[in-house]
Order: C-alpha cells, then structure tokens, then sequence
C-alpha cells in the first residue's frame, strides 16, 4: 500500500504524516511550493484547481487522502469569495480525483467538515451523515459540492470515496478560535461565561489522524460518508475550566445568561460568532463506531492536556528566543 497524502503541511495533515511514518506506512507528501522537482517522499505543486497535474504523483500509489483544502480566511481579498472557495475546494478536490481514478488509484478520502450539516444543532438533535439542504456558508457549501462530485465519480469508475465530516479539530499547534480560548484561558482575568452549558462536539487530531488511517484500507468504509469525534461533548464553562486547570489557573468565571450574549450578538449584527460560541453543535459518531468498530483512543482530557502542553513550550520557547536576543 501506498498513499499520497495532499495538505502535508497542514494541520491535519502534518499529524497524518507523522503518525504514517510511525506506523512505517509509505506515502508521498504532496506539498505547495515554487520547486519544479519532487524529491523521495515529496511531491511539489504550485497550487491546487482545476489545472493542476498529479500525473507524475501517483506511482504506485492506491490510495489518496486529501486533507488540502481553501479554508476561512480572515481577511478576505478576494471579491468573489465562493469562486474562490470553488476553484480549490471543488475544481481541485475532483480534478485529483479524476485523475486518481484514471491512475487506478483503489481509494480517495476525502477531509470534509461538519459546517457540510450546519454550524448549530437545536433540541437536542445531532448531526448524522444524512444531510438535506445545501449549506449558505461558501467554505461549507464548496465542500458540500466536492461531497457530491465525488460520489458521482466513485459511481461511474472502480475508485472508492470515502469521505469524512469532523466538527472543531485540536491538538498540539492548533491555531484560529481553539488557540484563542486558550490564550484567554492563559490569563487573571474572570470570564462571564459560567452560565453557558451547550453542548459542543469536537474531535482531538490524535483521533481524527486514527480513524482516517482506519478508513485507508478498511473494506467496510468504501463509499460511506462519517462524522467522528471524542465522544464527548463539552460546555464552552467546562473547556475553559479545564484549559485554565492544565494551565495552572484558577477557573475564575462568574455567571451572565446566555440570553445576553445573544441579544449582544443581535445588537452588534454577529449573532452568528455568538452562535458558535455558546450554541450546541453535536455529532452522532454511532456510525464510526458500529460499522468499523473504531473508538478513539485519545480522551478530550487527554487531548486538551496535550494541546495546553504543547502551548506552554511554545512559550517558554518564545521567551528563551527573547532572551537570546537582549
């Protein structure tokens, strides 16, 4: 067995790597960069669309996991932000697997995103792999539409598509909101937010990194479609106390009603950051579990103690940085 693992660099797929090279597992790390030569282990491109070549990246290689993706971008550039979102999302996404396919590659998994159901549940429902309306959010619905092209090619061709939905992912190195719940957790300062008991759904990387390497090869996972997660589901109150417990600090909130965040959210027109703060958003990983029999082998615990671990050196190593240069 052989992988080319897209997005190497990234998040996700840094971890995939790593935990591939562990498990003596061969893959080729397709990279962005301006080189025009790949190297053992490397494959280099300039960017991922519609255009792009794999050709030359896929020998011997059955199985392709595509973690690359154009994800939320803060400040955003560019006019069209769905065209944007388009050409790399789903131009690029079923470009490669066109070409896969073609190659003779047996099996493509594809990283999608839970945003693919929505960005809350209500009344205690939760997100399943059955999903009915398209998403309004452009990242979300140009994963929505990678989704579908892929199952229209697993249709007409041989090759396999697996595609799997996580909701918020952490770990060691994480950056965007996670990273910055931990900063605020890394401070004196009380936080108002004691009174908020939703219900939030996340997957630590070690976890998620464990069931895509489940589904590389696992026969029972072709052409089905997954949520996963830790299993266990947390209260923004209950992940700042344990951020601020593994930082050394005391929990420190006090209590405003979840009403008034909400009506603050209406009022400064940002109801839906406010949403995604103090809302649920919860994943039904049942499928995960009884089809393939996988469970994750990381708690939340001990995924939120490694993140907070691994933040903290960063720290110290910033700080031994900065004293280096006095």
């Amino acid at each position: 067995m052989k992988i080319l693992l897209t997005g190497a660099s990234g998040f996700v797929g840094s971890n995939l790597s790593s935990a591939l090279d562990q498990k003596n597992i061969r893959h080729i790390d397709a990279l962005r960069s301006g080189k025009n030569n790949s190297c053992e282990g490397q494959y280099f491109i300039h960017s991922i669309d519609g255009n792009t070549s794999w050709e030359k990246a896929f020998n011997k290689v059955n199985i392709v996991v595509h973690t690359a993706a154009r994800v939320h971008v803060m400040a955003e550039t560019h006019h069209d932000t769905f065209a944007e979102f388009r050409r790399v999302n789903v131009d690029g996404t079923l470009n490669l697997a066109r070409q896969a396919a073609k190659a003779g590659v047996r099996r493509f998994v594809f990283i999608s995103t839970i945003k693919v159901n929505g960005e809350t549940t209500v009344d205690g429902y939760t997100f399943n792999e059955i999903n009915t309306d398209p998403p309004e959010n452009p990242y979300a619905l140009s994963k929505y539409e990678a989704e579908n092209g892929l199952r229209e090619i697993a249709d007409k061709t041989d090759m396999e598509v697996v595609i799997i939905r996580p909701p918020l992912v952490y770990g060691p190195k994480v950056k965007a909101n996670f990273l910055s719940l931990m900063k605020l957790s890394d401070t004196p300062i009380p936080l108002p937010f004691g009174a908020i008991h939703n219900k939030r759904s996340m997957v630590y990387v070690g976890n998620l990194v464990d069931f895509i390497i489940k589904c590389i090869d696992y026969p029972a996972a072709a052409n089905q479609t997954f949520m996963v997660s830790d299993g266990e589901d947390l209260s923004l109150s209950a992940l700042l106390r344990t951020m601020r417990v593994a930082l050394g600090r005391p929990a420190r909130l006090f209590s405003i009603p979840a009403s008034l965040f909400q009506m603050a959210g209406r009022l400064s027109g940002k109801s839906g950051v406010v949403d995604r703060l103090i809302g649920d958003l919860q994943v039904d990983s049942a499928k995960a579990r009884n089809l393939l029999g996988w469970n994750p082998p990381f708690t939340a615990q001990q995924g939120i103690s490694a993140t907070i671990a691994a933040y903290l050196e960063g720290k110290r190593f910033e700080v031994k940085k900065s004293e280096g240069k006095q």
